[in-house]
C-alpha cells in the first residue's frame, strides 16, 4: 500500500515538474494579434505576456480610438493565449496523472 502511495507521489511530482517545464517552454510561444485594419498589432506569449505593440501612426491622431484599439486587440491576443496555454499544460497534467482508483469519475 505504501509502496503504491510512494509511486503516485513520485508520479506527481514528477507530472509538478513536466506543468513547469511546459509554462517555461510557453514564454516562447508567440501570439499575434491585428487590429481588423491592421492599425494595431500585438504578440502576446502562451503565457500571456505582452512582447510587442506596434500602433500606426494614424491611430496616435485619436486618443479615444486608440484605447479602444488596444482593449479590442489585448483582450482577444490574450483569450487565444490563454486557450494555448491551457490547453498546452491540461494535456501534460492530464497525461502525468497516476491512476488513482475512483478518480477515472473525472475523466
Amino acid at each position: 500500500m505504501f509502496g503504491d502511495l510512494m509511486g503516485m507521489m513520485g508520479k506527481l511530482k514528477e507530472t509538478q515538474q513536466k506543468v513547469e517545464a511546459t509554462k517555461q517552454r510557453l514564454n516562447s510561444v508567440f501570439i499575434d494579434e491585428k487590429s481588423s485594419d491592421n492599425l494595431l498589432n500585438v504578440t502576446v506569449t502562451a503565457n500571456r505576456e505582452i512582447k510587442t505593440i506596434q500602433i500606426s501612426d494614424e491611430l496616435l491622431q485619436d486618443k479615444e480610438q486608440l484605447e479602444d484599439y488596444l482593449i479590442l486587440t489585448l483582450n482577444k491576443a490574450i483569450k487565444r493565449a490563454g486557450e494555448v496555454h491551457e490547453a498546452e499544460v491540461g494535456a501534460v497534467a492530464k497525461d502525468g496523472m497516476p491512476n488513482i482508483p475512483g478518480m477515472d469519475m473525472f475523466s
